[in-house]
């Protein structure tokens, strides 16, 4: 069936009216519509927040910190580990460092004025060809393509692309390209991402309720499922290491911050092994009466990390990494989800 794209919009945004999601940092169309215009750095900060992480996931860590850092400039002028440790559990720990790069450059060289378009966007650090478009689209109402999970989804069953991700994805951008309006570019964005995430689902789709059923191809064929197609990934290797958890009589810790390059980096941790496929002993990072107290398990993106964890609570001399955190310093929340695993581990015995 031949469709026409602004008809299809008219389509989309007209279902978005109604059934838009509630997001604290997002403006609902009717009050767009009546002239409300979202805050570009509560849309910056968002997007930066859901790269690869759940809306549910994500809605109190934004919450978060706009009580704790109302505006660019507030964040900008924020100690780097405070802000490490806000963003502790939500994963991916280089988008907090850029986060922090990005709100310096707007606050430090922009006036704290976000620009509002495209290109300009894309200079600023950490922010990439989606983020961009989404926060022109977004917050500044340009015409950009958003081209998300969600939207691939969408555009592969409306179109039944064939070729697999994520070799079609330039197709597919394509495809949301022709679609993608003129007017109300932002709420257009939002809808389509909204369409994927709660009709257009990556399993059993609601075809029977979408608004874009008429004019989608594979609810057409009934194999809307199947799509995208994805060439199948490489099974995820099993990396193994040790965490030495030191506690001393007066309940203070031994910790060290790791690189700000690579995994984890800035945030803090415990001293140990590095993590490779082989079996790691470790050297302990001081004297002490070290005690296997058990494992830890933990996914990342592209492996999978096996933990040995030694606690030592009769410690003496002086440690070779790291230094003790007093106990009311402490906070276990403070750190990365696999560190927080060792220390659920290490305080149980």
């Amino acid at each position: 069936m031949r469709y026409n794209a602004a008809d299809q919009a008219r389509v989309l945004l007209d279902w978005y009216d109604v059934h838009a999601r509630d997001m604290p940092w997002r403006v609902p169309p009717k009050d767009r519509k009546a002239g409300v215009t979202p805050d570009p750095y509560h849309i910056w900060m968002s997007e930066v927040m859901l790269q690869q992480t759940t809306v549910a996931a994500v809605k109190d860590y934004f919450r978060k910190f706009i009580r704790r850092w109302p505006t660019v400039s507030d964040l900008a002028g924020a100690e780097d580990a405070d802000v490490m440790a806000a963003w502790a559990g939500l994963g991916y720990y280089a988008r907090a460092r850029n986060l922090l790069k990005c709100a310096r450059v707007v606050a430090d060289d922009l006036n704290g004025v976000f620009p509002d378009t495209y290109d300009a966007l894309l200079k600023l650090p950490g922010i990439g060809p989606y983020t961009a478009a989404a926060v022109a689209s977004i917050a500044f109402d340009r015409r950009a393509v958003v081209l998300d999970g969600n939207v691939e989804r969408v555009m592969a069953r409306l179109h039944r692309v064939e070729e697999p991700l994520p070799a079609s994805k330039e197709t597919l951008r394509g495809l949301a390209d022709g679609l993608t309006p003129d007017d109300r570019c932002g709420d257009y964005a939002q809808a389509v991402m909204d369409l994927g995430a709660t009709i257009c689902t990556p399993r059993s789709p609601a075809c029977g309720i979408c608004p874009w059923m008429e004019g989608c191809a594979g609810r057409q064929a009934g194999d809307a499922a199947d799509f995208p197609r994805k060439t199948p990934k490489k099974p995820k290797p099993v990396r193994q290491g040790v965490a030495f958890v030191a506690i001393r009589a007066d309940g203070a810790v031994l910790m060290e911050r790791r690189p700000d390059k690579g995994l984890l980096g800035g945030m803090l941790g415990w001293p140990g092994s590095e993590w490779r496929e082989e079996v790691l002993q470790g050297t302990p990072p001081m004297t002490g009466d070290w005690v296997e107290q058990g494992d830890v398990r933990h996914t990342f993106t592209h492996f999978y990390l096996e933990l040995a964890v030694f606690v030592a609570r009769d410690v003496s001399g002086k440690p070779t990494v790291g230094e003790f955190l007093p106990k009311e310093q402490f906070s276990p929340s403070d750190l990365p989800t696999v560190m927080r695993k060792v220390w659920d581990v290490a305080a149980k015995g």
